[in-house]
């Protein structure tokens, strides 16, 4: 609960400055705290999802760095302590609403029963929808997985990562977000990585927003997977 208080402290001195990346905004940061709490006679629960997300845009080039931490006890035995930290870019040269993709994004989860994951690779996407304000696009690519499990087993594989990503924005009061992975390995016969994560933001004013969040994840080597609905603030800054 201190951590928790600690870090709605911490989110409510930031400043809005823009809606959105422009001429003179090149760069954005991002700070979300979400959480849920249960209380009863005999049952305590918890779960808190905290992220930082900066992002930087060039005439051609869009980079973007995401930290997670989810962390929650139940009856005050651990839950989910999993964390997450990606960078990846954007590189638009090419036919026309394609660009190419890089990933390097380390993992670890104790829910998912992962002791480590570093993802690396690249690929190609195509937007079907292109808009200031909404976006679909698909992609794939092959990812290098090198994993260590909590059970011991270390192995490394490669992947076809395929993603769903769209974004939209209702007269800046409403977003919807979503992305999906299907990651297959290419050698391991039934190893498969699914992620997926949906975000409906509400802006509240101009530099705060109610935020829920539904997130699935599912490590199938491990045979584990969670759900984790969670709603909280999030605030943004464009500069």
């Amino acid at each position: 609960m201190k951590k928790f208080l600690l870090l709605i402290f911490f989110t409510s001195i930031f400043i809005h400055a823009s809606a959105q990346y422009s001429d003179s905004t090149n760069y954005h940061i991002m700070l979300s705290s979400t959480g849920s709490i249960n209380r009863t006679n005999d049952q305590r629960a918890y779960l808190l999802n905290n992220g930082l997300n900066f992002g930087m845009k060039k005439e051609t080039f869009v980079l973007n760095s995401t930290t997670s931490w989810l962390y929650g006890k139940q009856n005050k035995s651990l839950s989910n302590n999993d964390f997450s930290s990606t960078l990846n870019f954007n590189l638009f040269k090419g036919p026309a609403h394609f660009y190419y993709w890089g990933l390097l994004n380390y993992n670890t989860s104790y829910s998912l029963k992962l002791k480590n994951q570093l993802l690396a690779g690249g690929g190609i996407a195509y937007s079907f929808l292109d808009e200031p304000n909404s976006y679909i696009n698909l992609s794939n690519g092959i990812l290098f997985d090198q994993s260590s499990l909590v059970i011991g087993e270390s192995y490394n594989t490669l992947r076809n990562s395929l993603r769903l990503q769209f974004h939209f924005q209702v007269k800046e009061i409403l977003t919807i977000d979503g992305s999906h992975f299907l990651q297959n390995s290419f050698s391991r016969g039934g190893d498969y990585i699914i992620r997926s994560s949906t975000t409906i933001g509400l802006r509240l004013r101009k530099w705060i927003s109610l935020t829920t969040s539904l997130n699935y994840n599912r490590l199938n080597i491990t045979s584990r997977e969670n759900l984790n609905f969670t709603y909280g603030l999030s605030l943004d800054k464009y500069f």
